[in-house]
Parts: structure tokens; sequence; C-alpha cells
């Protein structure tokens, strides 16, 4: 690194300049992890551009004090990001950019090679899913590099940790950010919830194990009829499984689980609905939430946004889905938002729902605020800022 390219970086946000990178400016989770950080840091008195192709979102971008630089990096050409590396020396050096964040593989790469030239602190964010570890882990081992790696989840970083060897006091777990303002139980009135039970028919007294999410093999739907069955076996009566999900693109999928169900004798315990347009409503409908995937979600966003409406959640013990839930053994029982059991075991399922029928008035309203307070600490976009904020400012601390 040439002396000629060191600069005196501030030891705190006032007055720092952080450039990060995302693919492009569209509704994607990195874009709106990157948009929603941006508010939080020109709050704290910093300057923040956001590297990437255009998008619909370079004007919330702007409005939010945020600085636009075109820039390509959602490829793995490597003559095209070799390109883009040098269009970001040039930045980094003519804007005097103090930390760079990269949130995707062709970001990484190029913010690693013109970090190995230009003094810069760099961040970066792993993916989602674990990412493959053939031709495109080339790529993708870019987003070790940083000075501080970012990861959405356990989950995600385990294989990259273990294969790449990161220190984990160089790495930072910040979940994505869900809308808690639009999930939230003071903000669905209850004509929007009798609606959809109108809707639904569902009978007044029942109550509602809603199952959000498209009608797919990997979503686990076809497990809830023997689940229906053996609750209603132990003694169990009045609820109704609504399965709010798209479910026409994998319609033998959907006819097997109808077909499973009057097999089971519990066919007017499980509805179809197709897909949801309210799924704030529809959480706030529920009685208790069901997610039981047989695959990891990407997200997993179902399981945060049904405890940000207050809502107990029963889910799949695979991918991200055991990180968005306080429950035991990993947490104390007087903590609990909800129940983890073995993905595709009807009878664990079926047990953990007998336990959150279980639970009386009092008992069932001191588990719905713990979770709506749950998901505020966890998953709101100024908790995901803030967590961002400290990482930068722990950087910016360290000498170059």
């Amino acid at each position: 690194m040439s002396n000629d390219d060191t600069q005196a970086h501030p030891p705190t946000l006032v007055g720092a300049t952080i450039l990060q990178i995302v693919p492009a400016l569209r509704e994607e989770p990195v874009a709106r992890t990157a948009i929603d950080v941006v508010a939080a840091l020109r709050q704290a008195g910093a300057r923040v551009l956001v590297a990437a192709e255009e998008g619909p979102l370079v004007g919330e971008l702007t409005a939010s004090g945020g600085e636009w630089v075109p820039l390509v990096n959602a490829t793995v050409n490597p003559f095209r990001l070799r390109r883009s590396a040098r269009a970001l020396q040039r930045v980094i050096a003519s804007e005097r950019i103090d930390i760079v964040h990269a949130h995707s593989a062709g970001g990484a790469w190029i913010a690693s090679l013109t970090a190995a030239r230009i003094a810069v602190r760099l961040v970066t964010t792993l993916p989602d899913m674990p990412p493959a570890f053939g031709l495109h882990g080339y790529w993708a081992a870019a987003l070790t590099r940083g000075d501080w790696v970012i990861t959405p989840s356990n989950f995600a970083a385990a294989p990259v940790v273990a294969r790449y060897n990161i220190p984990r006091e160089r790495l930072t777990i910040i979940p994505r950010s869900i809308d808690i303002a639009v999930f939230d139980p003071a903000a669905v009135d209850a004509v929007r919830v009798e609606t959809l039970r109108k809707a639904w028919r569902i009978p007044p007294a029942a109550r509602i194990l809603l199952v959000p999410g498209r009608v797919a093999p990997w979503n686990g739907q076809l497990i809830l009829p023997d689940v229906a069955r053996m609750m209603l076996d132990s003694g169990l009566r009045g609820f109704v499984f609504v399965l709010a999900g798209e479910h026409r693109s994998h319609r033998k999928y959907a006819q097997a689980v109808m077909e499973q169900a009057q097999a089971k004798g519990v066919q007017a315990l499980v509805r179809l609905t197709g897909h949801c347009r309210d799924l704030p409503a529809a959480l706030a409908a529920a009685d208790t939430v069901v997610v039981p995937a047989t695959e990891p979600p990407v997200l997993g966003r179902a399981v945060a946004q049904a405890q940000a409406m207050g809502r107990p959640v029963v889910t799949s013990d695979i991918g991200i889905l055991p990180e968005h839930v306080v429950a035991p053994p990993e947490m104390p029982e007087e903590v609990r938002t909800g129940w983890v059991a073995k993905r595709g075991d009807a009878q664990e399922f079926a047990v953990a729902l007998s336990e959150a029928f279980a639970l009386d008035d009092g008992a069932y309203s001191t588990m719905t605020a713990r979770a709506r307070h749950f998901a505020e600490y966890m998953f709101s976009p100024h908790s995901v800022a803030t967590a961002t904020h400290a990482v930068y400012t722990a950087l910016l601390e360290r000498d170059l």
C-alpha cells in the first residue's frame, strides 16, 4: 500500500464517509438494508454513498440523504469487475471514503481488490443462504475478506466460517429487518380481521392456526392433516388450519394435502384460501402461526412477521428458522415466544400446538407481548441500523 494513498480517518461516524455496495437499487433485501442504514448514518453525522446499478430505489436513497454512485458489480465477469474496481478506487480517493461495505460477492471482490491498493476499511455481508463452494465460490470467498464480516444468521455463517477460518471476533450477526410498523397489532383494525374470517368461513369461536406461504413441497404443509388428526385424538377441538398462500403453481401437491385431510377425516379443519393480500390482518386473525417448512427458506420472514404481530409461532428446526424464535433449550422457558419442532414430524408439531392451546389467557397475552418485543429488538430497521452503526464505529476506532 502506497503512503500516498493514506489519509486521516475520523475515529467516529461524525464526519466519516461510508460507501455501501449493493447489486442494484431494487426492492431486494440487501438494497433495503442499505437504505435503512443510510438514514441512521446521516443522523449520526456521516456521509453515505451507495454504489449500485440503477433501480427504483434511487429516489428513496437520495431523499434519505444518501448519494448514488453507478457501479456494475452484479456479475462474475472478471473484465467488468476489474473495470469496476478501477472506478471504485477513483471514488474512494476522490470522495475520501473511510469504510466500504460490500453486500454482494461481486462487490466484495471489487472492494477487496481496491483495499489492497488504497487505505480503506472493508466490511462485507454474507448472503442469506450459505454460498456454493464450486466455481462461484472463488467470487464468494471475497465476502470473507472484510476487516469485519456481517452475517444475517448463524446458519448462513457456519459453513463459511468453517471453510475460511474466520475468527469469531471478526463476525457479527445482524438479521434482516422487517417492517414492524406494518406488522404491528395496533395498526390492524378489527374490520380487517373480521373480513378475513368471513372470507375464510371460520366459525366465530374457532382458533385459526395460520400457515402462511405458498402451498409447495418445500413448505411442508403435507403433514398438517396428520397434525390435525393427532390434535383431535388428544381431545382438542375448535381450530382450523388456514393455508394462506398461492396454491395453483403446485396443484398436485395442494391436492395431495386435501386428499390427505379427507383420508384422515379432518377436511373441515384444513382450508386452502389462496394468496392473502393482507398478511398483517391474517396474522392478527391467527391464534398461532405454523411454519412447517421442510427445506431452509432464504429469509424466514414469516416467523419474524408473526412475532411482530404478537403471535406465537411453531416452526421447523431447519435453516434460519430456529434462530428467529425464542425457545428452549437455547433460551429459558420464561422468555419463550414459540416452539421449534423437528421438520416433517407431525407428532412434534401436534405436541407444540397442544402446549400453545394449553396457555390460559394471561399466559397467552404475556407470550404475545414478548413476541412483539422480541421482534422489535431483533428485526426492526432501527435495530439493524444501530447494529451496523456499531460495526462501523468499532472499525473507525482501529488503526489502518
